[in-house]
């Protein structure tokens, strides 16, 4: 299943891959291009809830957590969301869209809360990330070379319904029987 690196792609980091940043990892890669690559970790929560981190913006109280979207400006939130309506973000592949910005997030936080800020569609669901994975031109193709990544075509399931403990042991298994095996593994394999 290894195919090009393109956006709208899910690099699942290999069971070789011992880097900490990335180890047991999906990344979604939102951008690739000649000039380099940007992707968010789908599967790494952290406990800290979006609302409390971001008081300043007066959000509605929701349990969402952030995740660690990656080692790059890990103090920049950036959110993904799905929703049929395009709202005002990057398209990176089918319902999924990439925002940064307050406004969006204030509006799909305060939907369905009946606060007066603007509301989002209702078919929206977001998650929250800090920071993002980032690689210069040509590095992310010279991962692949090695084998550090496994590519394979993004599933918003995956992002927004799964529980993200499962991700990586699951996409493993989809994989097939030569990877089937990694599924159990441990993250820290001196653990075992």
């Amino acid at each position: 299943m290894n195919g090009p690196a393109a956006k709208g792609t899910f690099l699942i980091a290999a069971p070789s891959l011992y880097d900490p940043n990335f180890r047991q990892t999906v990344v979604l890669l939102c951008e690739h291009n000649d000039k380099g690559s940007m992707g968010l970790v789908i599967n790494r929560p952290t406990e800290l809830v979006l609302t409390e981190a971001l008081r300043q913006l007066a959000l509605p109280d929701r349990d969402d957590v952030i995740y660690r979207g990656g080692p790059v400006q890990p103090d920049h939130l950036l959110i993904l969301i799905r929703s049929d309506q395009s709202p005002s973000s990057h398209h990176v592949f089918g319902a999924v869209h990439l925002g940064a910005d307050a406004p969006t997030l204030q509006s799909l936080a305060a939907r369905n809360t009946g606060d007066d800020a603007p509301a989002a569609p209702a078919d929206a669901v977001f998650r929250g990330y800090a920071g993002y994975a980032g690689w210069g031109a040509g590095q992310l193709d010279a991962e692949l070379a090695t084998d550090s990544w496994i590519t394979m075509p993004a599933d918003s399931k995956w992002i927004f319904d799964a529980d993200p403990r499962t991700v990586w042991p699951e996409l493993m298994r989809a994989l097939g029987p030569r990877y089937a095996f990694y599924a159990d593994m441990p993250r820290d394999p001196n653990l075992n």
